[in-house]
C-alpha cells in the first residue's frame, strides 16, 4: 500500500487539501475495503489498486472545494462515491448516501461502521421514491444519468437555496436546461489526463 499512499499524499497536495495522517489513513482503509468486497460483490470495475486511488479517492475530492451547506446527498453512490472520501475530509457536514443497488449500500453500511464515520448514513431506495423529512443544502450525483434527468430527478430533494453539483467528463450541453444559475467548473484529477467537469445548478424553487 505505500505506492498508494505515495499517490494519494502527492494528490492531494495537487489538491491543495490539508494533508491529515488520520484522514490519510481512513483513505487507505477505505480502498483496502473495496478491493475486499470487489470479489463478491462486483463494486467497481477498476481492479488496480493505485488507480483506485486516482480514479476513486483523488477524483471524488477533486469536488471537496466546492461542496456546499452543512446537509448533503450522494445519489448513485455505488460503493460509496464521491460520498465517504468527501465525508471523511469534511467531518462538520452531514452525507446521505442514496442507492438502488442493495448489495452495494450494504457494503456502503459496513464500510461507514469500519472506518467510523459519525457523519454518514446510508439508504437503500431510488431516487424519485426517497422523501426525506428535511432537505438538502447540496446534491451530488457522479455518473449517475444525463443532465436534464438529474435536474427533474433530484428537484424534490434540494431546499430552496439548494445546488446540484453534477460531476461530468467532458462539457455537457447546458442550454436545454431550465435553470436560474449553470456554472461550469473544470476540475482537475491529478495523475489523469481525463477531461473532468463538475456543473453547478440553481434550479428555480
Amino acid at each position: 500500500m505505500e505506492a498508494c499512499r505515495k499517490i494519494l499524499v502527492s494528490g492531494l497536495e495537487f489538491l491543495k487539501l490539508p494533508l491529515s495522517e488520520d484522514k490519510v489513513e481512513q483513505l487507505i482503509d477505505f480502498i483496502k475495503l473495496i478491493e475486499k468486497w470487489n470479489k463478491a460483490y462486483n463494486l467497481t470495475a477498476i481492479r488496480d489498486r493505485e488507480d483506485m486511488v486516482r480514479l476513486h479517492l483523488l477524483d471524488s475530492l477533486a469536488i471537496a472545494p466546492f461542496i456546499e451547506g452543512k446537509r448533503v446527498i450522494d445519489i448513485g453512490t455505488g460503493a460509496g462515491l464521491p460520498g465517504i472520501p468527501l465525508a471523511i475530509y469534511l467531518p462538520e457536514t452531514e452525507f446521505v448516501l442514496l442507492d438502488s443497488n442493495a448489495k452495494k449500500t450494504r457494503f456502503v453500511q459496513q464500510a461507514i461502521l469500519e472506518l467510523k464515520l459519525k457523519n454518514v448514513s446510508v439508504c437503500n431506495n431510488r431516487v424519485e421514491q426517497y422523501h426525506p423529512e428535511i432537505n438538502f443544502d447540496a446534491v451530488i450525483t457522479r455518473a449517475f444519468a444525463g443532465l436534464s434527468d438529474i435536474v427533474k430527478l433530484t428537484a424534490h430533494l434540494l431546499s430552496k437555496d439548494g445546488v446540484l453539483l453534477a460531476m461530468k467528463g467532458q462539457a455537457p450541453d447546458l442550454h436545454k436546461l431550465g435553470a436560474v444559475k449553470t456554472t461550469l467548473i473544470p476540475v482537475s484529477i491529478p495523475g489523469m489526463t481525463a477531461e473532468r467537469c463538475l456543473v453547478r445548478i440553481q434550479t428555480v424553487k
